[in-house]
């Protein structure tokens, strides 16, 4: 069985981890790890210390399908309004500049719930306060360091966190060439960036949401 490491436990890393499981005909050990101390990146939601039951959203308020989104993913809006995850935003909010075919939404549960959602699909074992600091490749298989604790190998790397972060990273990742031809191993942790073939059955998201 293939070990699959998905760094970061944001919209893109949570989603990456539900589709691998849900779309490789294979069985994958799926593992997520994140440097922060729960999921959600740029989609967090944070209780109040005082009041657990008054929360707010850290990044991302609300949720904007375009037409071109609802064309495209309409089953990702279907799947969380009918586990009711989003509903219709109706409230008026005051700036708010409305385009001909949009529909906002919002999470009853805090922006993260979309989040904790797609990982609970994944079934990936979750670590958080792990933090990426080195990755090499080693007899075939990726060896990634962290922080604290012993590296790790996994078959395929998928990194999810923000581009200035992934330009800190240390070892093969800097080393390798990207005008030079790339191996499998090597075309699975580069996959994000371009988005290359390999003979491991693989899918990779890009960095970027639009929210």
């Amino acid at each position: 069985m293939a070990r699959v490491l998905i760094v970061g436990a944001g919209l893109t890393g949570s989603l990456c981890a539900a589709l691998l499981k849900k779309e490789t005909a294979r069985p994958l050990h799926l593992v997520v790890w994140d440097k922060a101390g729960d999921s959600g990146g740029r989609m967090t939601t944070a209780n109040s210390p005082h009041n657990p039951q008054s929360t707010v959203d850290l990044g991302a308020q609300y949720i904007t399908r375009t037409p071109h989104y609802a064309k495209k993913h309409q089953s990702f809006y279907d799947e969380l309004l009918v586990h009711g995850i989003l509903k219709p935003l109706t409230s008026p909010i005051e700036g708010m500049v409305m385009k001909e075919g949009d529909c906002n939404f919002v999470a009853p549960q805090g922006i993260s719930s979309i989040i904790k959602h797609y990982l609970k699909e994944s079934g990936a074992d979750i670590y958080f306060r792990q933090c990426v600091t080195q990755i090499n490749l080693r007899n075939g298989k990726w060896e990634v360091f962290k922080e604290t604790a012993s590296p790790e190998q996994f078959d395929i790397v998928v990194l999810t966190m923000p581009i200035p972060q992934i330009l800190h990273l240390q070892g093969d990742i800097t080393n390798r060439s990207s005008t030079g031809p790339m191996s499998s191993s090597e075309a699975s942790l580069t996959a994000p960036f371009f988005r290359e073939s390999t003979s491991e059955t693989f899918i990779a998201l890009g960095f970027y949401n639009t929210y």
